[in-house]
């Protein structure tokens, strides 16, 4: 045996980390010996008087861990003792695991050292091979052999458990033994025979060595420019565990010591207007803000939040502000309790601030454990402005040198800055102007005299002057158009120019947004020159600027919708340009559709992604239509990501509800137009009334009824009167109208504060059919208050949510598109794709959307061709199907228009739109079949891509997609067999074209509308007259030649006889066509 020794081993240094933070905790001084090489006398000071000490050494015959290891342990005892043997093992997902416990007395050989053998035995998964029987052995970092001696009576005795045995020893000691590898391990032997075929089966993979799989803890969750409205949406993203198990252990042990970073680019362009805005937040599973939460204060600052291993929230908040209006990189790193912010500004990135942040708090940290969300959400609203890329580095912290996170889309980002910084300048023009014109008018007023003289005063007095304004003549050139378009509003007159005179501004001044140019104010005759003019002044100044930027738009659209608007867009572009610095963003979208599509102007896709981006910054549903549609289907430059779709379209979809009004009944839907003021009719809620009131009484019709009784309850247009709206709410529902039963569960709910009548009443409305009452119901599972359910069910009131969606419920459809993109209920697993399909349903009933494609068919049904062109453009860019059809539609029956005016393919881009719609119809299927058959412009031929068009159509039940289909093996095409397979023809059962032929055809017919003949069945009729002809030749061939001398009939016994297909083909080549294939080339 060898003596003790002290010192650490060379070794050491080498070892796992779960190994030394285990040995560290044991306070053990390691040693790689086979034999014991250290013992440690632990006997109190009182004692170390004795003659005798305990002590212990353990000598390991084999320093490999065996399956069954021979340990030799030598020990003496001055009292009764007890001797303990364990073997504690490390994994990479496990540490200080036991796996072989033993212990024994010593009673009677006292101050005697004795020696025994002990077999120590370990787990087969740690010791052997993977095989039949062991399907997941293990890989340990580290496995330790420990003794120790405690005395009877001082807490030793064999009932005490071990880790309470352990603090009592008198003494220790402690190997390491040597690990083997997984693939150097030997196989064992089972003493079990296999059938060969599983022997066989597992021979084929047992040397096979498997790989971990190539994955870092690089995580880019945005990699294209997305542009934050400031309200409450923004981009959902999701952490999954590791597949690569070392990286998965590395980050279930950092969970209360969390070491990540966070990069990302951003473009402010206001500080919060609330108390917080989101930048980048952690959602946990129980809808509760985590590590990391970054947001933005009102004053600029980042507030950081992080949540704490003992349950509770601890925020910080920086010292310094973020830039304004200028690109700048954040990069926020946290190592355990240290954060350090840096913010650098610029493509050269300059260091701009830097601040570390130190807690003594341990911070909890599970990225896996719920969801990210980037600017805004239903419990936060978003910053407004852009994010660029934002890269997350989830195990490691980076000093920002080391950070890899370039701005990308660089000319995009220039673009953007020089944007705004030229808004800037017609915004501080138009508000000048606005301010100075408001002044002049409001003193003017003043001092005038409303008297009977006033009438004089205004026909004789002198042109009163106006100040002028300190513009410099570079300014006007730089902004011609936004000066012409103010002179022609008059808000600026030849008076701003030194010593010139001008009268008061007109009313046209202050027109709002939605007002038609040309349309005179209609006054009196004879008292337009008695009154000056009132100006309104709107209550600050960026609600003025807004609303001269309407202005300037309502004249562009009235040129845009002449008969040749679309010869004007080129005029028309500095003017919308104006109106989109304006704020005004409808213009942006116009900007974006015209450059996208090349429509009049230069076709130039960078500045279409700029105003698209600059209209879905502000809030305009149709370039927040744009944006979603775009990524949705990885259109041209912009990326497909369905988050980032999924943030557009629910920020268009949550304003649907306010923005749709739809009613029925004839007397329902004119109270509806009074009430609302639609199609031409002016808003008067007290004539809706009215209306209301009277089909209430004289029709009897439940509905009338209960609009009336909804619009008493809420005082709308006419005084309050719950009781006679109750009276009438309950004679709706009586007459078994649903909407009236739930609205009495609507009326306990929210005046009586019922909530189990109101469930009552929403669970009967529910059986009858109501969508709103299943809605209802998901609200008070949801808000935790249903009757008899103790708190929140967040899964019940998804069920009722989903009811409700499946009825066209559109907050229904909302909360289910919710769920599936954060993945947060186990009814609702993550599906952003799914989650993108029903935003995209809702967003696509809003009615700013309706208005667009009802002008669009308008302006068709007029012959308007140019105003056509142009609103079905504007509306086929957002992704609404109807509208890309019908302007391929129109650009095949113009073509003259599409070539003249767009910059694009016309009639491919949009029939191909058409069919990557959930829903398309066969029609656009079966153009783009004939486009694919025929070859369009660039486009070549592709007789597969032919077939797949024509058999989706044929599939959603269109008789012409089996008919073209036909026609394509008519003229010696082959159908691949997945479209076969799609179509439900089995390849095996009809093995030769003929078969498939006849299938065709008979599907052809059975799908076909008409009940006289049809071209289907005529074609069906025709094949079978080919065939019968074909029988009939061969027949007589056969007839003929069996007349023949034997001689004949063998002068060449290997020619094949003639095959029916054979001899269809010669004969349908040598036959008249009929009708059906006197043009056999495919059709839509």
């Amino acid at each position: 045996m060898a003596p003790p020794s002290g010192g650490v081993p060379p070794g050491l240094g080498g070892r796992p980390a779960c190994a030394l933070l285990l040995l560290c905790y044991l306070n053990f001084v390691p040693s790689l010996g086979r034999q014991t090489s250290l013992t440690t006398l632990v006997i109190p000071e009182a004692e170390q008087s004795m003659a005798y000490k305990d002590f212990i050494y353990f000598t390991v015959f084999e320093g490999n861990v065996r399956n069954v290891s021979e340990v030799s342990v030598e020990y003496l005892c001055s009292q009764p003792c007890v001797v303990n043997l364990e073997a504690v093992v490390s994994s990479e997902f496990r540490s200080s695991i036991p796996v072989y416990k033993k212990r024994w007395k010593n009673e009677k050989h006292l101050h005697t050292s004795r020696t025994q053998i002990v077999h120590v035995k370990f787990p087969s998964i740690m010791v052997y091979r993977d095989d039949y029987f062991i399907r997941h052995s293990i890989s340990v970092s580290a496995v330790i052999l420990r003794a120790w001696i405690t005395h009877k009576y001082r807490g030793g005795d064999l009932n005490v458990k071990w880790e309470e045995n352990l603090l009592h020893a008198v003494a220790k000691n402690y190997t390491l033994l040597k690990t083997v590898p997984p693939f150097e391990r030997p196989f064992k032997d089972h003493q079990v025979c296999l059938e060969w075929n599983m022997d066989y089966i597992w021979n084929l993979r047992a040397n096979k060595i498997p790989q971990c799989p190539l994955e870092n803890d690089v995580v880019t969750l945005l990699g294209f420019l997305y542009a934050s409205s400031g309200e409450n949406t923004g981009i959902v993203k999701k952490f999954a565990r590791f597949r690569n198990r070392e990286l998965e252990a590395t980050r279930c042990q950092r969970m209360d010591y969390p070491v990540f970073t966070v990069s990302l680019w951003l473009y402010l362009l206001h500080y919060c207007k609330a108390n917080l805005c989101g930048i980048l937040y952690f959602v946990d599973s129980n809808e509760m803000y985590g590590t990391p939460s970054v947001f933005l204060t009102e004053e600029g600052h980042l507030h950081i939040q992080m949540h704490l291993v003992k349950g509770e929230d601890l925020a910080v908040k920086t010292k310094f502000t973020m830039p304004l209006k200028e690109w700048f990189r954040l990069d926020i790193s946290f190592n355990g309790g240290q954060i350090v912010v840096t913010t650098t500004v610029g493509q050269d990135l300059k260091s701009h601030h830097n601040q570390t942040i130190s807690f003594r708090e341990d911070f909890h940290y599970n990225d896996t454990a719920g969801y990210f969300i980037i600017g805004g959400s239903r419990y936060v609203t978003g910053i407004e402005g852009f994010f660029g890329p934002l890269k997350y580095y989830r195990l490691h912290t980076l000093h920002p040198e080391q950070i890899f996170n370039p701005l990308l889309e660089k000319q995009l980002a220039e673009q953007i800055k020089l944007y705004y910084d030229r808004c800037a300048e017609v915004q501080e023009i138009v508000s000048v102007y606005t301010s100075r014109v408001e002044q002049d008018s409001g003193r003017q007023e003043a001092c005038e005299l409303r008297n009977s003289y006033l009438a004089l005063k205004h026909r004789y007095e002198s042109l009163s002057t106006c100040r002028a304004l300190p513009w410099e003549k570079e300014l006007r050139n730089q902004h011609p158009s936004l000066f012409q378009a103010l002179l022609e509003m008059h808000l600026l007159t030849a008076s701003t120019l030194p010593g010139s005179r001008a009268k008061a501004a007109p009313a046209a001044a202050s027109r709002k947004p939605g007002e038609a140019w040309g349309e005179e104010s209609q006054e009196p005759a004879g008292e337009t020159a008695l009154h000056p003019v009132e100006v309104v002044v709107p209550r600050n100044q960026n609600e003025s600027v807004l609303e001269i930027g309407g202005s300037i738009f309502e004249k562009a659209v009235k040129r845009l919708s002449s008969v040749d608007g679309v010869h004007q867009i080129r005029s028309v572009i500095p003017f919308l340009m104006d109106s989109s610095c304006c704020g005004y963003h409808k213009a942006s979208y116009y900007l974006a559709v015209f450059y996208e599509t090349g429509l009049n102007v230069p076709r130039d896709e960078l500045q279409g992604m700029l105003y698209s981006l600059v209209g879905g910054q502000g809030s305009e549903r149709l370039s927040s239509m744009n944006l979603g549609y775009k990524h949705y289907q990885g259109i041209g430059n912009y990326p497909l990501d369905w988050e980032l779709s999924y943030a557009y379209y629910s920020n268009i979809a949550m304003k649907t509800p306010l923005d749709q009004h739809t009613l029925r009944g004839d007397q329902q839907r004119l109270a509806q137009m009074l009430f609302w003021g639609q199609q031409g009719v002016a808003k008067n809620p007290e004539a809706a009334v009215e209306w209301y009131a009277k089909g209430a009484l004289e029709t009897e019709d439940p509905a009338l009824i209960y609009d009336y009784a909804i619009v008493l309850f809420k005082g709308q247009g006419v005084k309050r009167n719950r009781r006679l709206a109750l009276e009438l709410m309950k004679k709706a529902a009586s007459k078994g109208l649903h909407q009236a039963v739930n609205g009495l569960g609507w009326y306990y709910h929210k005046f009586k504060k019922n909530y189990a009548k109101a469930a009552k009443y929403w669970l009967k409305a529910e059986e009858m059919g109501n969508p709103d009452a299943s809605y209802n119901l998901g609200v008070l599972y949801l808000d935790g208050i249903f009757p008899g359910v103790p708190g929140r069910n967040q899964t019940l009131a998804g069920e009722y949510f989903h009811k409700a969606a499946q009825g066209g419920h559109i907050e229904g459809t909302l909360w289910c598109s919710l769920y599936y993109m954060t993945g947060n209920l186990k009814t609702f697993p993550r599906d952003p794709e799914k989650a993108v399909v029903w935003a995209k349903h809702v967003a696509e009933k809003n009615g700013h959307l309706g208005h667009v494609i009802r002008r669009g068919l308008n302006a068709y049904l007029e012959g308007s061709w140019h105003e056509a062109l142009l609103y079905y453009v504007l509306a086929a860019e957002t992704g609404i199907e109807v509208s890309q059809t019908n302007l391929a539609h129109i650009c095949e029956e113009r073509p003259d228009l599409a070539k003249r005016y767009l910059g694009i393919n016309c009639v491919w881009r949009y029939y191909n739109f058409s069919v990557f719609q959930i829903d398309a119809p066969s029609f656009a299927y079966l153009k783009m079949g004939d486009l694919y058959y025929y070859g369009h412009q660039n486009q070549s031929q592709d007789l597969e891509l032919s077939a797949q068009m024509y058999a989706q159509a044929a599939l959603d039940g269109d008789s012409q997609g089996f008919f073209n289909l036909a026609l394509l093996i008519e003229e010696g095409a082959t159908i691949p067999h997945h479209i076969l397979d799609f179509l439900e023809i089995d390849p095996t059962i009809h093995s030769n074209n003929i078969s498939i032929l006849q299938e065709l055809y008979e599907r052809c017919w059975s799908h076909s509308s008409e009940e006289s003949f049809s071209p289907c069945s005529l074609a069906w009729l025709y094949l079978h007259l080919r065939l019968l002809w074909g029988a009939i030749l061969h027949s007589a061939l056969v007839a003929s030649g069996s007349q023949m001398t034997p001689a004949q009939t063998s002068s060449d016994p290997s020619a094949p006889p003639a095959s029916p297909a054979g001899t269809l083909g010669a004969d349908a080549s040598a036959q008249d066509q009929p009708i059906v294939a006197n043009n056999p080339e495919p059709r839509g």
